[in-house]
């Protein structure tokens, strides 16, 4: 069985461990370096980037997460974890800074401009069962970033009308500005769990 990891510093990372035990997969608290020992993948969960990075570097897992990262371990940031990932985001901060993308962080505003809508993600059709291919992905943002900038290896898989990319993958890392952890659709994490 997979172990995936779920940084539990700060934010919804309760949330991704309710999921992936729904899919059977060992889903495991990270809070320590020794903790990412016998992983197969981390998922850093959303929440606010800030806190999150200074208490990584507290508890010393930024430079083991880079260095894993950069090995090809399998991360995917949600919301404040797609801001970690990011080698860019406009402003002096903790990063694990990975991942190719610039990202404006709260792009869309304050709380009360949080939204949810439906995105087509082709992506998710490789693990999507019968009925759910081709289906939208009903996508929650909450104060949520966005990518402005993709390098060239970094396959965007989702973009909102405006262009805005909401996410992306860039070989083992993935990326998105929205919640998947709040919705009752699996696809996404039964996606990484595939690249994991």
């Amino acid at each position: 069985m997979a172990r995936i990891g779920v940084l539990a510093l700060q934010g919804a990372f309760i949330e991704h461990i309710h999921v992936l035990r729904s899919l059977g997969i060992d889903g495991v608290e990270v809070r320590l370096p020794a903790h990412l020992r016998g992983l197969s993948g981390l998922i850093i969960p959303g929440g606010e980037s800030t806190t999150i990075g200074k208490l990584a570097v507290d508890f010393q897992l930024i430079e083991p997460l880079r260095a894993m990262a950069v090995d090809g371990f399998p991360m995917w940031g949600t919301c404040a974890g797609m801001i970690l990932l990011a080698k860019s985001v406009g402003r002096d901060q903790p990063l694990i800074g990975v991942m190719d993308i610039a990202v404006r962080r709260n792009a869309f505003g304050r709380q009360v401009d949080s939204f949810e809508t439906d995105l087509l993600i082709p992506a998710l059709d490789a693990v999507g069962t019968p009925e759910e291919r081709g289906k939208p992905f009903h996508s929650v943002f909450i104060r949520a970033p966005y990518i402005e900038t993709v390098g060239a290896d970094v396959e965007r898989l989702a973009c909102l009308p405006s262009g805005a990319v909401v996410a992306a993958r860039q070989g083992n890392l993935l990326a998105t500005a929205f919640h998947p952890e709040l919705g009752s659709d699996a696809r996404f994490h039964r996606y990484f769990v595939s690249i994991a």
